[in-house]
């Protein structure tokens, strides 16, 4: 359902209006835009669409529609009343995903600073997107020397750092460089927004995860309801392919994907796809190795050159317009996310979840029920790699320093 809402972006904020007056640019507020347009309930990026007007083909209206939320909540519609008020920092802001990752999150009308951490090479890039008429401010922080003032008092960290995947490389072949960033930056993390909502994007995210769990709770800091894993990428995926194979409207498609995010742990519930749509037992097969195997897809297409940086960057942007919105008090975010978790024998699982104020409220158990023999039988399957996956990140984060 559509509802004529009224936006403000800059100085300025009125409270949400039903009329749909043409848009105006006040003079007395020379950074305050108002636009007055329709948009449709729970979508993704749906705020940021004030960027371009309603008619525009933009980044934000592509991810209309992208998550579905259960068929009954008692919670009221989320007001579009939008207050640039959020900071959010990127640690690896000049790699290859941090970089769109970086351009995407300026677009969100949510964010009032947006703090570029990265080694080396970061001030041109905080340059370049600081010329972006968009309402945050940008800074960069270079080195370890500078993480901690990076870290101070923000809302969202997003961890993108690390090595990419490179052909014939798994994400095994990454674990001993990306598990030591991890550890490190998390340290920092815990140190200076505890608070924060962390967002792991760096592979292998089925131990990276559990090793940012164990270094914030040996800090005393650990809140197991605001550490996600991004497995939004698998989501756009299955979402994406569906859709083709199914010939149906990418803005009504939303397919669960449940256990980790690597090979065989990755599971597309694909009987449990919205809009109701039957598959053949072969189509089931093709697409759900397709989807496990997308990333690697990319790599040999990229042949050397890189991996999933932009599909990725597009999903982490995604997760956290999702989280923005949740902190904004949307009622109605719902993403799947590798989280702790109690929904199967294993400490961390994706599955989809619903995000408030304060993280994780829920995890949907319905979609664990009624699998067809063929996604039970993937399950049991992806839980003994996955549990490797989990200890091999717990036994590195306990390891004693050399």
């Amino acid at each position: 359902m559509a509802a004529a809402s009224s936006i403000s972006i800059g100085s300025t904020v009125p409270r949400a209006s039903s009329s749909s007056s043409s848009s105006s640019l006040p003079q007395s507020r020379a950074q305050a835009v108002n636009f007055n347009y329709s948009l449709p309930r729970f979508t993704a990026l749906r705020s940021s669409t004030l960027l371009s007007g309603p008619d525009s083909s933009s980044f934000a209206k592509s991810l209309r529609g992208s998550v579905t939320k259960p068929q009954s909540t008692d919670t009221k519609p989320y007001g579009l009343n939008i207050n640039a008020s959020y900071k959010v920092s990127v640690l690896g802001a000049a790699g290859g995903i941090g970089q769109p990752l970086s351009l995407l999150i300026k677009m969100s009308p949510l964010v009032s600073t947006l703090h570029l951490y990265d080694i080396a090479n970061v001030k041109g890039v905080a340059a370049d997107l600081s010329h972006c008429n968009t309402p945050s401010q940008v800074r960069d922080f270079t080195g370890p020397a500078e993480l901690a003032d990076c870290l101070k008092d923000v809302n969202v960290v997003v961890i993108p750092a690390g090595v990419p995947r490179k052909p014939g490389m798994t994400r095994d072949d990454l674990f001993n460089i990306n598990a030591g960033i991890v550890k490190t930056l998390v340290e920092a993390v815990a140190g200076n927004c505890p608070n924060a909502f962390i967002h792991i994007i760096s592979n292998p995210v089925n131990s990276t995860v559990p090793i940012a769990a164990e270094v914030l709770r040996k800090k005393g800091v650990y809140d197991p309801k605001k550490l996600f894993g991004v497995t939004t990428l698998d989501v756009v995926r299955a979402n994406t392919f569906v859709s083709q194979k199914k010939n149906l409207k990418l803005i009504d498609v939303d397919v669960p994907v449940i256990g980790g995010h690597a090979g065989i742990t990755i599971l597309p519930l694909l009987s449990k796809t919205k809009p109701s749509v039957s598959f053949t037992d072969e189509e089931i097969e093709k697409l759900t190795v397709r989807i496990q195997n997308a990333g690697t897809e990319v790599v040999d297409a990229k042949a050397g050159a890189g991996s999933a940086t932009l599909s990725m960057a597009y999903a982490a942007a995604r997760f956290v317009e999702s989280s923005l919105r949740a902190l904004d008090g949307d009622g109605d975010v719902y993403e799947c996310s590798f989280v702790d978790s109690t929904l199967t024998d294993l400490p961390f699982f994706a599955s989809r979840i619903k995000i408030g104020r304060n993280g994780v409220e829920a995890v949907i158990e319905s979609d664990l029920q009624g699998l067809t023999e063929y996604e039970h039988k993937a399950l049991e399957a992806l839980k003994p790699e996955l549990k490797a996956s989990i200890e091999k990140g717990v036994a590195f984060a306990n390891k004693p320093a050399n």
